[in-house]
């Protein structure tokens, strides 16, 4: 039972990547640097399926941390969107920019990245991108803790 649950997170893991990746590439969405963000603790999960191919119960902490880190990284993306709190300067609005000369601004509109941070591209029953993954990602986060307390 314990394998057919770590399968399952596994498979939660590559679904979420595979998602992301259709919209970018399907959708046509440009994901940006927090979206980024959160798909490397999946990337992590995966890469610690040799683990558990070996039984080991290393590869479900490794899952649970990963899938735990990518929730974690989309409440904060989720904050960011909503406006809750500030997000990255390389990808959110803000700042003053009263006292930036002409060319210090044109040199920051410039560097700017094209998908901004704090910007909700996609939402359905009302949550982001972002909030989907931080619920799933936690969900798949209790199942590699649970598959800890299951037989082999």
């Amino acid at each position: 039972m314990r394998r057919q649950v770590q399968y399952l997170a596994l498979a939660g893991s590559i679904g979420l990547l595979l998602g992301a990746l259709a919209f970018e590439h399907l959708g046509g969405m440009a994901p940006c640097a927090l979206c980024i963000w959160q798909r490397w603790p999946h990337v992590v999960a995966l890469l610690g399926a040799g683990a558990l191919a070996l039984g080991s119960p290393l590869f479900a902490v490794i899952g649970a941390a990963g899938a735990a880190t990518s929730g974690g990284i989309g409440v904060y993306h989720t904050g960011v969107e909503r406006g809750w709190w500030p997000g990255p300067s390389s990808c959110s609005a803000g700042g003053d920019l009263s006292r930036l000369s002409p060319e210090e601004l044109l040199a920051q509109i410039m560097a700017a990245p094209v998908v901004r941070c704090d910007e909700v591209p996609w939402e359905m029953l009302g949550l982001s991108m972002a909030s989907w993954n931080a619920v799933a990602s936690f969900g798949l986060a209790a199942l590699w803790l649970a598959s800890l307390r299951l037989r082999a």
